[in-house]
């Protein structure tokens, strides 16, 4: 499908299965919707459910610059509006999750939103261990070193090699517009919006996720006013494809399947 969104045209990949009330699935950074076939599958005998691939992942384009957590919730305003989704539950996995904060807190998003479930979500700021931080010290000193016309012209790569290597596997992978976009979701803390979301909100964790660790979920689940947190036991970020019976139990129950 062709779009239009933050004015320029993408070719977006979608998956759309199912018939009835619409879940909109938004998935996590790196994937894609078919990485969530298990939730697909468990909710198509009573739900339409649809899952793009955001820009720049799975099989959609990627966009021609760097994207904010706002131009994500831009494209999901766009594909929604093209697809003339009025009302929609919302599951969002890590950067799906931020997304869905993001367009439920925003005035310009138009959709009904009266459930959402957020999986290991983004958005929130990760606390720093020392060696972190002295990582990213002499991280910042190199750079401003190396940014010095005379040593940036003698050693061009040699910044985009530190951020590659000191990076996450997701940062490696990505391209050099994919690399600028994680940089500036990651680095935008979603905690004041909280408060604002409205919906019903079920929060799903596994107790292990160390990429958005559990002091996260207790902090979604303290300043979202309409949440609860199920803790999936021994599972990591995606907590969802730990144990499935439980995650179909738990989706089932929240979604009023009988």
């Amino acid at each position: 499908m062709l779009l239009t969104v933050c004015g320029e045209e993408l070719n977006i990949q979608y998956i759309d299965e199912g018939s009835g009330d619409i879940v909109l699935l938004l998935h996590g950074w790196g994937a894609r919707g078919e990485t969530y076939r298990c939730i697909i599958d468990m909710l198509t005998p009573y739900f339409r459910v649809i899952a793009p691939d955001m820009p720049g992942f799975g099989g959609s384009q990627e966009p021609s610059f760097p994207y904010t957590a706002e131009n994500y919730a831009d494209f999901v305003r766009c594909f929604c509006e093209k697809l003339d989704i009025k009302k929609a539950i919302l599951i969002g996995h890590s950067h799906g999750g931020r997304t869905i904060v993001k367009l439920v807190t925003s005035d310009k998003t138009k959709i009904s939103v009266p459930k959402i479930i957020l999986i290991d979500s983004a958005g929130l700021i990760r606390k720093k261990t020392l060696s972190q931080k002295i990582k990213i010290a002499r991280f910042k000193l190199a750079k401003k070193f190396f940014s010095a016309k005379l040593l940036s012209n003698m050693f061009p790569e040699y910044i985009e090699n530190l951020r590659r290597k000191n990076g996450s596997a997701d940062y490696a992978a990505a391209s050099p517009i994919m690399r600028k976009s994680m940089v500036s979701v990651i680095n935008e803390d979603l905690s004041p919006l909280l408060p604002h979301i409205k919906a019903p909100t079920l929060l799903i964790w596994g107790e292990n996720d160390t990429d958005t660790p559990m002091y996260q979920a207790e902090k979604f689940n303290k300043f979202i006013p309409d949440s609860g947190l199920i803790t999936i036991k021994n599972a990591g970020h995606f907590s969802f494809l730990s144990d499935p019976l439980l995650i179909r139990r738990v989706l089932y129950s929240f979604l009023d399947i009988g």
